[in-house]
Order: C-alpha cells, then sequence, then structure tokens
C-alpha cells in the first residue's frame, strides 16, 4: 500500500513542480514595482501637456513672421526704387558728359 502512495505523491509531485514552473514562468511576466514606475504618471502627462505649444503660439509666430515678410517685401521694393533712380541719374550723366564732350572712365 505504501508503494501505492509513494507512486501517487511522485506523481502529484511532479504535476505540482510543472505548476509552479508555469506560474514562474507567469510571474516573470508581470510588471514589477520597479517597472510600473518607468511608466509615466497623470502628473506627468499634465505637465507634458501644459508645455506644448499652443495655437496662441502658433498664431504669434505666424504674426511675427507675416511682420517679417512685410518688412522684407518694403525693403526690397525700395531697393528696386534706388537701383531705377542711380540707373537714370547715371544716364543724365552720361548725357551731360556727351554734350561736354568729357569722356567718362570707370
Amino acid at each position: 500500500m505504501n508503494k501505492d502512495f509513494s507512486e501517487l505523491i511522485q506523481h502529484l509531485d511532479e504535476k505540482f513542480n510543472k505548476v509552479d514552473q508555469r506560474f514562474d514562468k507567469i510571474e516573470k511576466d508581470f510588471a514589477t514595482k520597479e517597472d510600473l514606475k518607468k511608466f509615466a504618471t497623470k502628473e506627468d502627462l499634465k505637465n507634458a501637456v501644459a508645455n506644448l505649444s499652443t495655437k496662441d503660439d502658433y498664431n504669434n509666430l505666424m504674426n511675427a513672421v507675416d511682420a517679417y515678410v512685410k518688412k522684407a517685401d518694403a525693403f526690397f521694393q525700395e531697393l528696386v526704387a534706388l537701383s531705377h533712380k542711380v540707373d537714370r541719374h547715371e544716364k543724365w550723366l552720361h548725357q551731360i558728359a556727351e554734350k561736354l564732350g568729357l569722356k567718362l572712365e570707370y
């Protein structure tokens, strides 16, 4: 009779060892407290969202860029007008020099 129980005990022991191995494997897959600390908390997310750019920030940036483009456009228009004025003056100087019989050198 002891032999029958020993076989049963051995058989159950093997089964329980297999169950223990399965639980050990499953426990390794669960996150530990240290693992959970690596994840962002609700407070971390709130802080991250608070630091994001807003629509107003974007609008302010676009307004600044638009103002700069407007100033640059006005500057280039003045530069073109000034260039035409210099060309006109140069033409007049050549006409005056021609009437006076002078040769202009560059």
